[in-house]
């Protein structure tokens, strides 16, 4: 029961002049549904910390965390909301004169603003975590490219410009695998200078250097042809012609097997590329779909939140209207004197 004359004392006898939001108790129930959701958030990161492990075969996997993680996230909400809900509404003011399905709604919306409020309160404090689940998905889509952009700056580095290695992308490898020496030659002479027939290729200024090291300008030349093959799809019969001669001419091996060599080296190369995007996209791929799946439990995390808030709400605000008060005056205390002894 509720002394009638208080409430009449303290609202005037009506409530239509009043305003419907008790904001200090919004606010309160706010402040401490994010200070509890900040404080769960950061235990949350300590247990997941001890649960992993760098070391192959112990700590949890990556999807007992992912599960653990989304079922933490909840738990979260749900508390921090129970709690800033059912405070928001037992601090409230007491709507005298409202009927009942007015004052319902008005703690339904009390625990819901107390929900929002703690929400961006929690937004702010944990910028870093909300901008990443948010722009996953964004990153995730455009990792794809990066890496595939990455991995032909590697293997066509030789268009840069800058002045370095051309041969220090992917492509290095596979041109050294074509100058290797040609241990079934004998020698490091071209078979075909040794029957006295010279190469197209011999008239060059490099002619003085046949059998010997391989100049970093005819890398950078057969990096660039590689990177355009890349580029194209395919390595044109003048191209793959002019690139087994050098290495007919470098490893003393015969113009066919010079060519073999060259089609063995371009297909291991294009395969390798052709992996290492394959790879690239399936990364991206998971990246994206653990973002989406993040976002939309996060969603669904939240929601149960405004939930949980608006009924603690209208739990604590039921509460509050059943507090009896007691009219304190001083004019209702008397004294007695105990009767005298005869």
């Amino acid at each position: 029961m509720v002394n009638s004359t208080l409430d009449e004392y303290r609202s005037g006898g009506s409530d239509a002049a009043a305003s419907g939001v008790s904001w200090g108790a919004v606010i309160a129930g706010a402040f401490a549904a994010a200070a509890l959701s900040f404080i769960l958030i950061i235990l949350g990161f300590g247990l997941g910390f001890s649960a992993i492990s760098p070391w192959s075969g112990s700590g949890a996997s990556a999807q007992t965390i992912g599960i653990s993680t989304v079922l933490w996230i909840t738990f979260t909400q749900i508390a921090a909301s129970a709690v800033g809900g059912y405070l928001a509404g037992r601090l409230r003011v007491r709507w005298v004169s409202m009927h009942t399905d007015e004052v319902y709604f008005r703690d339904t919306a009390h625990g819901f603003l107390t929900w929002a409020v703690a929400s961006l309160a929690a937004a702010a404090l944990l910028s870093s975590a909300i901008g990443g689940v948010v722009s996953g998905g964004a990153k995730a889509v455009s990792a794809a490219g990066a890496a595939i952009a990455t991995t032909g700056a590697a293997a066509m580095s030789a268009d840069s410009g800058s002045g370095s290695d051309a041969t220090d992308g992917l492509s290095a490898y596979f041109i050294d695998t074509l100058f290797r020496p040609n241990a079934a030659a004998g020698s490091t002479a071209p078979a075909a200078e040794a029957n006295g027939n010279a190469h197209p290729i011999a008239s060059s200024a490099d002619t003085g250097n046949r059998g010997g090291a391989v100049t970093p300008a005819q890398r950078t030349e057969v990096a660039r042809i590689f990177a355009n093959a890349l580029r194209t799809g395919r390595l044109g019969d003048a191209d793959k012609t002019y690139v087994a001669q050098i290495v007919a001419q470098r490893t003393g091996m015969s113009q066919a097997d010079a060519a073999k060599r060259v089609d063995d080296a371009y297909a291991s190369y294009t395969r390798t590329v052709s992996d290492a995007t394959a790879k690239a996209k399936q990364a991206a791929d998971t990246a994206r779909k653990a973002a989406a799946y993040g976002a939309l439990w996060m969603f669904v995390a939240l929601l149960c939140g405004a939930f949980v808030a608006s009924f603690s709400a209208t739990y604590g605000g039921r509460l509050r209207d059943r507090v009896e008060y007691v009219s304190a005056k001083p004019s209702t205390y008397s004294t007695t004197t105990a009767p005298k002894a005869i």
